[in-house]
């Protein structure tokens, strides 16, 4: 018992170090390629032929079909490639992932791992050391000490199952239905979040004689199903469109998965008689490999008839406007009265924004018909504010041509400087959230106490300005001059304490630099809030004598 406790530590360590290297190959390819990749990828989406290519090119350079989807799922998001595209990408990309398994199959145990993979993972690793970590040179010995790791891994994984077969017999496990080893290869691969890890265990197991190829081959496919998890947890709390794209490579996997499983054993002779691969562990890449090729075949001709499958999907989680979707145009006082709700709600939306990006526990801004934005993540949240400010924009656009009225032009024109001015404070604040990042998590006390400074007078400003919002029938010039007064006297008092530290020396240039720019963007944040604010509520008087007062700025 003793002896298979270390074995199967041994093949945990195996599997961890594996991971490892993954992570060091996709995070190294990532910056090398950086911009080029992702250009490539949109490239490739002027037909669905091209993107299967495509997605199956990239995932096989950075050995990864998570971050290609993950890429993938980010364009959708931002409307630069569309549904049926995206859903070509992700049939490459499953393609794609298999050539890791190819690799591992053929050096992995038809090499001496030893021979190679110490010195590389060794060398690699003492070198990466003596480079900057932002320059080309670290990058490429970090590929190759992934390399390394993924090989010394599989060593770990292999001599451990190894161990293991002459210390437990495995052969009565073969008689168990093959819908356990399925859900076998779909709950290691959720857990560990690597098709590619759980794929180097099977080989192992092949390879050891822990398990026959018929069992290796249901685990296989059960990975392909689990590795679908990271994307459904990256659409959660995501757009409508995230969450279709996300089903879409579900459903690919899940069903080609079904007439594989019924017909496996036909499959396995298939490729053991009839193609003749006598190596069984090239057998089983070769039946991962044929699996993808399935989902290709099965889905290419139906791609565009699946995205509008898809398009219909998800339809009352999308929520993108408020209001203004559901109102049409024809009636212009009905749908200027939809406008100026649906501003309301996304001056509310940006406030929210801002407060948690700077990580303020204020939760004034929080209203039930805002549920499904609360719970979005932060960059979603912006995501979702530039999302609905197209969307106020292409409303506003039509209203203006339904309209001679020039009260209702007035009208529609100081909305709409209210819905700009509030996109233009959420840029603000997304511009900082590395100096955000950087301040809160100083040791430095003089930046720390800064940032809590300037983060209590955020939450007091945050505080009056949505106790106006809420009631904006008894908001006047008066309280709004005041707000905008308050946030001019403490950019002022900050500017004052920023040159005193400065003078006695407490923080560098670099650093009263860094303070400095939050310090800005945080204010003109504050001031394009309050502008936003006297476009909603003040009358077009009102708010051309507010417009009067002295900017501060600098």
């Amino acid at each position: 018992m003793e002896s298979g406790s270390i074995d199967i530590w041994k093949s945990l360590v195996g599997v961890a170090l594996f991971m490892l290297g993954m992570g060091f190959l996709e995070s190294a390819v990532k910056k090398l390629t950086g911009r080029r990749f992702k250009l490539f990828l949109k490239k490739q989406t002027s037909n669905n032929l091209k993107a299967i290519f495509g997605g199956a090119a990239l995932t096989g350079l950075l050995q990864s079909s998570s971050i290609v989807n993950l890429i993938t799922l980010a364009f959708v998001g931002a409307g630069v490639i569309g549904m049926s595209s995206a859903l070509a990408i992700m049939l490459g990309s499953n393609l794609g992932t298999t050539l890791s398994s190819w690799l591992v199959a053929y050096l992995g145990f038809g090499a001496g791992i030893d021979s190679f993979a110490y010195p590389l993972t060794g060398l690699a690793g003492i070198a990466s050391f003596l480079f900057d970590k932002e320059s080309k040179a670290y990058q490429w010995c970090s590929i190759l000490l992934g390399v390394g790791l993924l090989f010394v891994g599989l060593g770990y994984i292999k001599t451990g199952i190894e161990s293991l077969v002459i210390s437990f017999n495995f052969s009565a496990f073969n008689s168990y239905p093959v819908i356990i080893f399925l859900l076998i290869g779909v709950v290691i691969t959720s857990l560990i979040q690597s098709s590619s890890a759980t794929v180097a265990i099977v080989l192992s197991a092949l390879y050891a004689d822990a398990i026959t190829l018929y069992t290796a081959t249901a685990i296989t496919l059960g990975a392909e199903i689990g590795t679908t998890l990271k994307l459904i947890l990256a659409s959660v709390g995501g757009s409508a469109v995230k969450k279709r794209v996300a089903l879409g490579n579900i459903l690919f996997n899940v069903i080609t998965a079904v007439p594989v499983i019924i017909f496996l054993s036909s499959i396995n002779t298939f490729i053991t008689d009839v193609l003749h691969v006598e190596n069984k562990l090239f057998a089983l890449v070769t039946f991962q490999s044929l699996v993808n090729v399935i989902s290709i075949l099965l889905f290419f001709p139906l791609l565009n008839t699946f995205s509008r499958f898809l398009e219909h999907r998800f339809i009352n989680e999308e929520n993108e406007t408020l209001f203004i979707n559901k109102t049409g145009i024809q009636d212009v006082d009905i749908a200027i009265a939809a406008l100026k709700n649906e501003t309301a709600y996304y001056l509310y939306q940006v406030t929210g924004y801002c407060i948690d990006t700077l990580g303020i526990a204020n939760q004034q801004w929080q209203k039930d018909p805002l549920l499904p934005f609360i719970k979005k993540n932060n960059t979603d949240k912006y995501d979702h504010i530039k999302a609905i400010y197209g969307d106020v924009h292409a409303y506003y656009m039509s209203l203006q041509g339904k309209t001679t009225s020039e009260t209702s032009l007035q009208e529609l024109e100081k909305l709409m400087f209210a819905v700009r001015n509030a996109m233009y404070g959420a840029k603000n604040m997304k511009d900082i959230q590395h100096d955000i990042e950087h301040l809160s998590n100083s040791s430095n006390d003089v930046k720390y106490d800064f940032f809590i400074a300037a983060k209590g007078k955020a939450d007091s400003f945050y505080s009056h300005y949505i106790l106006i919002l809420d009631n904006p029938a008894s908001a006047n010039f008066e309280s709004l001059s005041q707000l905008y007064n308050s946030v001019q006297e403490n950019y002022t008092q900050t500017l004052k304490t920023l040159y005193e530290e400065t003078l006695t020396h407490k923080i560098s240039d670099t650093e009263i630099s860094t303070i400095l720019n939050f310090n800005r963007e945080l204010y003109s944040s504050f001031k394009a809030l309050v502008m936003a604010l006297k476009d909603y509520i003040l009358n077009e008087e009102q708010a051309a004598y507010f417009d009067g007062l002295p900017g501060f700025i600098r």
